[in-house]
């Protein structure tokens, strides 16, 4: 396998060759963004039960120390309301400053000819910040059908603050949120079956215990009992090696000696940054690539 950056993680040819063939979607969590300031999904429901105010009553400390923070953020939906949890959610996640490199790496390498494919559950903007176009854009829970000939969008599977839903409807925050994305609506379920039939995934940004890892790897596991067949998943991890979690085998990519339940900040610039510094954002991605995997 070949190693992209100096202590870096050894990337198996397929997934290389994926990239090469637009076949490979990066899905992104809340790791790529802390390196802008932006607090991972526990430091979410810290910052806005801080806003909010709430009593720190015994039933949020148990949710926060099983990492039901779906939970968690449920039950202050329940002590306030929609449109404060909301408020709180957007003051906590909104930055005007922060380093941007790992996202910008990230939208230059999904690029394609039409657009982009990509994939996030983070709420925040910061795509947008590092390059991504309003217009190529779709977020929950009007979700495109993620296929090789149609789709070149960037997708916020949970929604995305601001934009065309001001009010937070959209945003997949607590765990009736969940319920509806990936067990009664689908519609997100939906797409990420779809998603998994026709591309493989990169996971980048999670770690194995985030409750949207739960249900991602749930929804693909129920597929998988049905018959229906996916491409090997891999993820940027703590440690090498293959994961069988929910019933998905997950490959992990990572350096050893890591020790951090996020995926290195670090290591994402080394990997991404050996190509995204030479592939500029409006030429033809996938032949740039090539040549800078080759250098």
């Amino acid at each position: 396998m070949p190693v992209l950056a100096p202590k870096g993680p050894d990337v198996p040819t397929t997934v290389m060759q994926d990239l090469e063939d637009g076949r490979l979607v990066m899905f992104c969590g809340a790791g790529i963004s802390m390196s802008a300031g932006l607090p991972d999904f526990a430091g979410l429901c810290e910052g806005v039960h801080e806003r909010l105010g709430a009593t720190p009553t015994p039933f949020y400390k148990d949710a926060f120390r099983k990492h039901e923070h779906d939970m968690y953020l449920g039950m202050l939906e329940q002590e306030f309301d929609r449109r404060q949890l909301v408020e709180a959610v957007t003051a906590v996640l909104s930055s005007d400053g922060g380093d941007t490199r790992i996202h910008r790496a990230i939208h230059s390498l999904s690029r394609t000819e039409q657009g982009v494919r990509l994939v996030t559950t983070n709420f925040d903007r910061l795509f947008e910040k590092a390059g991504a176009e309003h217009h190529l854009l779709d977020a929950a829970p009007a979700l495109p059908v993620p296929k090789p000939h149609s789709w070149h969008t960037l997708v916020h599977l949970h929604g995305r603050l601001g934009g065309d839903d001001p009010s937070g409807n959209g945003l997949v925050l607590t765990g009736a949120d969940f319920g509806a994305a990936y067990l009664t609506d689908r519609w997100a379920s939906r797409f990420v079956t779809e998603l998994f039939r026709h591309f493989t995934v990169l996971f980048i940004g999670y770690s194995l215990g985030d409750p949207v890892m739960r249900y991602l790897v749930d929804a693909i596991g129920a597929a998988r009992t049905r018959g229906e067949g996916f491409r090997t998943p891999f993820a940027f991890a703590p440690y090498r090696g293959t994961c069988y979690c929910g019933g998905v085998d997950l490959r992990r990519l990572a350096s050893q000696g890591s020790h951090t339940d996020h995926v290195l900040e670090r290591l994402q610039a080394q990997v991404f940054e050996r190509y995204s510094g030479r592939v500029g954002r409006t030429e033809r991605p996938r032949s740039h690539r090539k040549d800078c995997a080759r250098g």
